[in-house]
Parts: structure tokens; C-alpha cells; sequence
């Protein structure tokens, strides 16, 4: 098992560098302007994952009419020949069986498998793709070999029925070669074998008819090829959780880098991997990029139980102790990636007062600007402002430097996505028809700590509206933040991400009562007075309790 101090560094290379305004991730605070900032981190994430998905290359096209190849090469797992494949674990006396399920669980030999497809007019596409992951299974384990039947007429007409065609010089002398060069070309291409069957539909269908390393290349394929096939990924998903057969590292490393790329959520199948993990990861010694990985998507996906999103272990002081003392700025061969360190330790509150002044010296700023010939990106100068905001407002005695006022960090354009913007768009109308006049309320205000207010008013004790260009002794400020899909941590136990509750703490310390309006229960489809009572009522119960206290 990793040591502490090993799994620490990794923690930290990997999982706390992940926490970017990328993605998701930034989803409530940046805007068009963060678009060509946040392509750079995301290129990052790819390159993470390429040391875990050894199978990431693109598939190269085929030369038409390839029928072996396509039909069932594309079933083997050639990155992974050392791994034995387990035969397929079917009851061969449930007598709920089909007599064709029969027949085939039962299956001892290549000939009896084919046998099947002999003039067998109740032979189903479905199992025809399970006749051919068990080929697949048994040629992986060496029981079989691809040229006792590539020929064969039956194993051709299998084929025919997931929808190829036979090629015309399937006899030619030049086939072997060329299907072994095709072979090489379709590690990952499973895809083809489930989808060219029928429609996303059917295709989900058949998923219970291949084996869980199977269903696992199969999702993969699907994040290389960007495919969002939501019918097919819940199939994948429901198969893979009700799966006896425990996962291993690289393969839950794979499945979460798929859910991560296609943005698939599913607690079931996210609570099968973590458990899978927990329990091979004591038995790891050398795979520190595939727990890299899963901690990478995991963190994308803002898994909360696992991440560090907000969420903070018994052990945080050991991690913590591990985090500030081996690891150092001169790991870092840029100085952008130091920031990022630095940055994700302020969002889980772990930044010691040196890490603040590293990253807010005059020298430091330079040194970045030199990186970026183009200037510090949006996403940089927020994630500076929130370093510098945490300093001023939050890290206890810090006598470091801060940024000057007049320094170009602060002319950062902010605005929200276009979801979040509706949802905001929706809380200014119902807010503007609750407190009348113009100068009750501001709207999209720069806060200057890297991250946009979504509306700022000013009460006195008795819940009246004052003017909010105007000083009030006893006023209470009061700030609006909507809080959408997109700002929460997922997972068994739903909080609000590191990035958000960063924007509450620094609210607060500057003096505001923070109004959170979550997505889960304000909507724009709800009638304007049904949010306008919303909102009084929040304001009501917000107000009470500062009087009260």
C-alpha cells in the first residue's frame, strides 16, 4: 500500500492540481472571456489521463469490409494480455433459461458454439453478441485461436447478424495480414461490436451479454468518442453495480475518467467503484497515475465523500502535515502550477502564511506574466484574487505582502454561464418586484476576490429596504448568491463545493449575511409571485436571526 507520504505527494500532483477554474468547476463565476483560459486546463486533465488509459488512441479507420476483425477482435483486450479473462459465470441449470441460453452457457467447445448458428432460425442478435464474447473470452485465455474459425461459415454468419458484411475476398491470401493490422487498430473498439447491432436502445439491451471487463472498455470507448449515449451509460452503469466481480484500479480509474468526460452521474455505480477500490487500493505498490486518475475524476465530478472538494478526512492533519512539509515550489517546473498548489490548499483551508507570500510577491507575479506572454489569463487573475482575498481576510496574522490596488490582476471580465444566468435573471425579477426602487438593489457587482455578486441590498432591523450607495451604521448588507447544479458536490451527502463555500467564507469576513439561493429550490419556471415569496421569506428568516443574536 502507498505510505502516507507517498499518497500524499499524489494527493497533491494530482487531485488538488484538479481543482482549476475548468470545466464545471468554474461553471458559476467565469464567462466567454475564461473560455480560452480554461482550454489550457482541461488539455492538462487529457494528459493526466493518457498514463492511465493505455487504450487512448484513436481507432484507426478500417479497410472496408473487414468482417473478423470487426465482429470480434475488437472484443480482446490486447493492452491487458497478461489478465485472464474469467469464463462467464452463468448458472447452466436455471430453467428459466431459453433452450438457445441453454445451449450456449453450456458450450464447451468453438464447434459447439457455432454449432448454434447452423441453420438455426431462433438465433437472435443478442445472442449472437454473446457467442462472440465468449470467443472473445476464450481466445483471451488461449482456449481458442481466431484461425480455427475465422472462416468458418458459421462464425461468418454471426457476423452478418451484427450487422457486417462479408468482404469479397474473404478467401484471399493477403486477409491474415491485413486483419492483423486492422486488429491492432481496434483495441478499444467495443463500441462497434454493441452499437453497430442496432440503436442506442437495442444496444443497451445487449450490454448484460458481455463480460464486466467488457462493459468497461465499452464506456471507455465512449468518452474518447464523446458520445453522451444516456440510454447506454445507465445500461453500462445498472450492469457494471450489479456486478458480482470486483473492479480493479485501472479499471475503475477507467470508468470514472468516463463518467468525468461524458458528465454522467450515477451514485450507485460512483459507491460500487469506491468500494472496489477500498478494497484493492492496500494491496497497490507501483499504479500511483491510476489513483491519480480516479482522484482527477472524481474531483471533475465533484464527488464529495471521496474528493477533497469541501470535505475534509479524519486524517486531514496527517495529509496536511505531509502536504506542507515534502512538498515545495521547486517540484513545480511552472510556476503556474505552483499556483494551482497553492490555491487548492486555500480552498481546503490547509495554506500556511509562506505559501501566501510566495504566490503574492511582486517576483512571483512576474515570473507567471513571463509564462503567459499574453498576459495572465482570467482564470489566473481570479485564482490570485482569491489568494489575495484569503490573505486579507481570513489567514490569521499574515503580515506577508498583498497585491497593490493598482496592479492589472484586478481588471478580470467575470460573468456566469448561460444556465446560471438564467437562474439569476429569474432571482433579479423577483427581487426588484419585492424592493421597488433602483437604488434598493445591485446586481452582478465584481467583488474583487475573483467572483461575481449576484445581488447586494441593504436592510435595517425591521426588514425595511435602504439605499445601497449609501452608508447605514446599523444596516445589515445582505448578498445574494445563486447556487446551481454546477456549484454543488455530488455524491451520498450533497455540499457546496470548495469554490463555493470559498466565496461564502470571503462574504462574510467582509462583513455580509449570505444568502444562498439553490437551484433545488428556486425556479424559473415557478411564477414570479411564488419566488417573490421565496425570497421574503429568506429575508425574513436571515434577518431574524442577526436581530437575534
Amino acid at each position: 500500500m502507498l505510505g502516507l507520504q507517498r499518497y500524499a505527494i499524489v494527493l497533491a500532483n494530482q487531485f488538488f492540481r484538479k481543482a482549476t477554474y475548468s470545466g464545471n468547476a468554474l461553471r458559476s463565476s467565469t464567462n466567454v472571456a475564461t473560455k480560452q483560459a480554461t482550454q489550457g486546463n482541461k488539455s492538462n486533465e487529457v494528459t493526466n489521463k493518457v498514463e492511465v488509459d493505455t487504450k487512448g488512441e484513436e481507432p484507426v479507420k478500417r479497410p472496408k469490409g473487414k468482417l473478423v476483425a470487426t465482429a470480434f477482435e475488437n472484443l480482446k483486450d490486447d493492452a491487458n494480455k497478461e489478465r485472464i479473462l474469467p469464463e462467464p459465470k452463468l448458472s447452466s441449470t436455471s430453467p428459466s433459461l431459453p433452450p438457445i441460453d441453454e445451449q450456449i452457457i453450456n458450450a464447451k467447445t468453438v464447434n459447439s458454439l457455432l454449432a448454434l448458428a447452423e441453420n438455426n432460425s431462433t438465433l437472435t442478435r443478442k445472442h449472437a453478441l454473446r457467442i462472440v464474447s465468449i470467443l472473445a473470452d476464450w481466445t483471451s485465455m488461449n482456449r481458442a485461436k481466431l484461425s480455427e474459425f475465422e472462416n468458418d461459415t458459421r462464425f461468418l454468419r454471426i457476423c452478418r447478424m451484427l450487422g457486417r458484411s462479408v468482404p469479397k475476398d474473404s478467401n484471399s491470401s493477403a486477409k491474415n495480414s491485413e486483419n492483423k493490422a486492422t486488429i491492432n487498430g481496434f483495441r478499444t473498439d467495443d463500441l462497434n461490436t454493441v452499437l453497430g447491432v442496432a440503436g442506442d436502445d437495442e444496444a443497451a439491451k445487449l450490454i448484460a451479454s458481455i463480460s464486466v471487463p467488457q462493459m468497461v472498455r465499452v464506456m471507455t470507448t465512449l468518452a474518447l468518442r464523446r458520445r453522451r449515449s444516456t440510454p447506454l451509460l445507465r445500461s453500462l452503469a445498472f450492469n457494471i453495480s450489479s456486478a458480482n466481480e470486483q473492479l480493479d484500479l485501472k479499471q475503475c480509474a477507467d470508468v470514472f475518467y468516463a463518467m468525468a468526460s461524458l458528465n454522467f452521474q450515477d451514485v450507485v455505480l460512483a459507491a460500487k467503484l469506491c468500494a472496489d477500490i477500498q478494497a484493492t487500493l492496500p494491496k497497490n505498490n507501483d499504479k500511483s497515475a491510476a489513483i491519480g486518475s480516479i482522484l482527477t475524476s472524481l474531483g471533475i465530478l465533484k464527488y464529495r465523500d471521496l474528493a477533497t472538494l469541501n470535505f475534509k478526512t479524519t486524517q486531514i492533519e496527517q495529509v496536511r502535515s505531509k502536504l506542507l512539509t515534502t512538498i515545495v515550489q521547486q517540484d513545480f517546473p511552472k510556476n503556474h502550477d505552483w499556483l494551482n498548489h497553492v490555491w487548492s490548499l486555500v480552498l481546503g483551508g490547509l495554506c500556511d502564511h509562506k505559501h501566501l507570500e510566495s504566490v503574492l510577491s511582486t517576483a512571483f507575479i512576474e515570473k507567471l506574466q513571463s509564462e503567459q506572454p499574453a498576459g495572465l489569463t482570467a482564470t489566473t487573475k481570479m485564482k490570485l484574487l482569491n489568494i489575495n482575498s484569503y490573505a486579507q481576510l481570513i489567514a490569521s496574522n499574515y503580515q506577508g505582502p498583498f497585491l497593490a490596488k493598482e496592479n492589472a490582476v484586478f481588471d478580470v471580465p467575470i460573468s456566469h454561464g448561460k444556465s446560471k444566468q438564467i437562474l439569476v435573471n429569474g432571482m433579479l425579477d423577483a427581487l426588484k418586484s419585492l424592493l421597488t426602487s433602483n437604488n434598493y438593489v445591485k446586481s452582478l457587482q465584481d467583488s474583487k476576490m475573483g467572483f461575481l455578486i449576484d445581488a447586494l441590498c441593504v436592510f435595517d432591523a425591521n426588514r425595511n429596504p435602504l439605499p445601497v450607495d449609501k452608508d447605514h451604521q446599523d444596516g445589515i448588507r445582505v448578498a445574494l448568491m445563486v447556487v446551481d447544479y454546477h456549484d454543488v458536490c455530488h455524491g451520498a451527502h450533497r455540499a457546496a463545493s470548495g469554490i463555493t463555500t470559498l466565496c461564502f467564507d470571503l462574504l462574510e469576513k467582509k462583513g455580509y449575511r449570505v444568502l444562498p439561493i439553490p437551484y433545488n429550490e428556486f425556479s424559473t419556471s415557478d411564477k414570479l409571485l411564488k419566488r417573490v415569496q421565496y425570497l421574503e421569506a429568506k429575508f425574513k428568516s436571515l434577518i431574524s436571526s442577526k436581530t437575534n443574536k
